[in-house]
């Protein structure tokens, strides 16, 4: 492999979270989705430190690791201070002039004590449970909730340290009062703290600083089988929160004896030790008690992707006639939701097959497989337990669906099975298959912002494959090389998938060299794998023009000399999340797209199950690349990243094209007219 230059995985991502910050910082949104990306901003760090800290931790030691460790926590440092300047100079006097006043670094007001008084005793009193730093008892603070660090001054008895919890996992951590025609609103832990006194009466001086600690998110699971492998894996769920410590951070002002007693008595010691703002866990800003719809986005009505002919018609009559891609948030997820509603009802339909990744909290998909169960078909689930953050509720889901005959198989610790795609096979002389593909999780809750695709298709070898990929992974197993698939149309990691791509991009470097167009576009949410990375360098070297979209991690460095000078990469941050994965190759003027649910990364590529899938329809291939066309000449939400990992905004002296909205519109305007 060529000496090539990499942006740094950890580094990318900070600079991604960057970009979130950007949007808060941008004044002409709405002000409640300003706090809303402060909010996000907030959650994306906690995320970092839970999960990437501690890799960045335990590397630390040599140069390389150490210089990477202290470039994060720099980053960090700066980051953080602007989310102080936008919070504090702009958000906060801007709340107050639409009547709002957000008590942030400030004492409660004396007008509003006698009722944040009663809210404490009627509310708040019976959650309190403080104990003695000295006392010999083991106090072990959880993850990521907030506690005050408490000095009582007991003269003549000396000084005490006590830890008082701020239950947020059982009351609002805001507080509205209204008063004199203004609305303030208070924080938890600052009216807990004007009301400690109550709960050390013999204290004569308190001095409360507010503190949480950040542990480690990373289970420790083996690959075991049998009844109770869900019960084993929710014991590891229930230890999640017990992780060693990544990151301490305390209020500024805490004296320093105080600190090191702290971290000394709550074994902090090889933990970033870290002073943030008065207040911790900002990402509650989205729960802000303001409920005003002219602070938002403008409502946007999802479109109906069914066009208004034949509307009599189920959708699985509609599929015989042609494939139909679906596009959430911007087009409605009914249709997806009607794909398995209408397999648990149909009488031809004997098999229903189904990867659920990230399952909704109140899934009706989860339900019409219920019903498809109960109805007498065979109904079989690859349930992911390993979807971090969301393992507990998928659990819950897989014992539900258990219950009612559903077979529930789970993958082995070593392999994720993150593809998107179900399969429905049925009693039918010439389409016994039919199915859908996805870029994204089957969850109607994050269909709602997320931006996806999802075909829906009659295609009888493409589902045929799919069929063949269900039967295999319901083994349970690590496919092996002796495990031959003959995948022609579905490309599917640990498979065929890296050596299709690359050999994609191998067609694209011959026709450059023959001097015959070419071109690639790429659509990811993370880009790091460097042997996918140097395929694209070495096609740059060739003068193919590679034009991609990355949201995320991205160790791709565009325009460098005799490396990437062909390369451009953009990042777009606006109301929804983009999370489609696209792949369009020029092949001399008859594109080749796939889509699917694999990022170009290490785990995708190596340790999971994805899979991307071509799109044959020549109308549907004309959708998407014109979608694809507005994203690439988006000037508003989209940045350049340049090859010093900056995030470079284009010129806003004209108004730009944001392509969200141009989407919206486009799908808008090609709908049918009764949507």
């Amino acid at each position: 492999m060529a000496e090539y230059r990499f942006f740094d995985r950890d580094i990318s991502w900070l600079s991604f979270n960057e970009r979130v910050l950007m949007e808060a910082e941008d004044q002409s949104l709405p002000l409640m989705e300003r706090i809303r990306f402060l909010s996000i901003y907030s959650s994306n760090l906690d995320e970092f430190y839970r999960v990437r800290m501690p890799v960045l931790q335990k590397k630390a030691g040599g140069a390389q690791s150490d210089r990477i460790f202290e470039q994060a926590s720099s980053i960090i440092d700066i980051q953080q201070n602007r989310y102080g300047e936008v919070l504090v100079n702009s958000i906060i006097p801007e709340l107050d002039t639409l009547g709002f006043h957000f008590c942030y670094r400030e004492k409660i007001p004396d007008i509003l004590l006698p009722r944040v008084n009663e809210y404490f005793f009627s509310q708040v009193a019976g959650l309190m449970q403080p104990v003695f730093l000295d006392s010999g008892n083991v106090v072990f603070p959880e993850n990521n909730m907030l506690y005050l660090a408490v000095i009582l001054n007991l003269e003549p008895g000396g000084e005490r340290l006590a830890l008082v919890n701020v239950p947020t996992n059982h009351i609002s951590r805001f507080y509205k009062v209204r008063s004199e025609n203004q609305d303030y609103i208070l924080f938890l832990e600052d009216i807990i703290k004007q009301n400690l006194k109550s709960l050390f009466p013999t204290a004569v001086n308190i001095q409360a600083y507010n503190i949480k600690v950040t542990r480690d998110a990373e289970l420790d699971l083996v690959d075991e089988d049998g009844e109770d492998i869900t019960e084993k894996f929710e014991k590891q769920l229930n230890k999640r929160d017990l992780g060693y410590a990544t990151r301490f951070l305390y209020q500024p002002g805490l004296p320093p004896r105080h600190l090191k007693n702290i971290i000394d008595t709550l074994d902090l010691k090889s933990t970033s030790v870290v002073a943030g703002g008065e207040h911790h866990n900002l990402k509650d800003l989205a729960s802000l008690p303001i409920w005003d719809a002219s602070l938002s986005y403008p409502r946007r009505d999802a479109v109906n992707p069914l066009k208004s002919d034949n509307q009599t018609n189920t959708l699985f009559e509609k599929l015989a006639d042609r494939d139909i891609l679906v596009h959430p948030p911007y087009q409605r997820y009914d249709t997806v939701l009607r794909f398995f509603n209408e397999a648990a009802i149909d009488p031809t339909v004997q098999e229903i097959y189904t990867t659920m990744y990230r399952v909704a909290h109140d899934s009706k998909i989860a339900l019409a497989l219920i019903s498809a169960a109960r109805n007498g078909k065979q109904v079989t689930v690859l349930l992911e337990l390993k979807a971090r953050f969301d393992e507990a509720n998928n659990i819950h889901w897989g014992k539900k669906m258990k219950s009612a005959g559903v077979k529930i198989v789970h993958s082995v610790n070593a392999l994720k099975i993150h593809a998107k795609l179900a399969l429905v096979k049925r009693k039918h002389e010439t389409l016994p298959f039919l199915g859908l593909f996805a870029t994204g999780n089957l969850n109607e809750s994050t269909a709602r912002f997320y931006t996806d695709h999802v075909l829906l298709t009659a295609n009888q070898p493409m589902l045929a494959e799919s069929e063949r990929l269900f039967l295999f992974l319901r083994k349970k197993k690590k496919p092996e090389i002796t495990d031959v698939i003959p995948f022609q149309h579905l490309l599917v990691a640990q498979f065929n998938l890296q050596t299709r791509f690359l050999a994609l991009i191998d067609r694209e470097i011959a026709h450059a060299n023959q001097g015959l167009p070419s071109g690639i576009t790429i659509k990811l949410n993370n880009l790091e794998e460097e042997v996918m990375i140097s395929k694209l360098y070495e096609a740059s070297n060739a003068g193919v023009q590679i034009n991609l979209i990355v949201r995320s991690i991205c160790r791709i460095v565009p325009g460098l000399p005799t490396q990437s000078e062909h390369i451009t990469v953009r990042r777009i941050v606006d109301r929804y999340l983009e999370h489609g994965r696209v792949f369009i190759f020029h092949n001399n003027g008859a594109p080749e797209i796939f889509m699917g649910s694999t990022d170009w990364m290490n785990r995708n590529i190596y340790r999971r199950i994805e899979v991307c899938f071509p799109i044959y329809d020549d109308n549907l291939k004309h959708e998407l690349m014109h979608l694809i066309s507005l994203q690439m000449e988006d000037t508003a939400k989209a940045v350049l990243i340049d090859r010093n990992l900056t995030n470079k905004r284009f010129d806003q002296s004209e108004k730009g094209v944001a392509s969200q909205e141009a989407i919206y519109q486009y799908l808008s305007g090609s709908a049918s007219s009764d949507h």
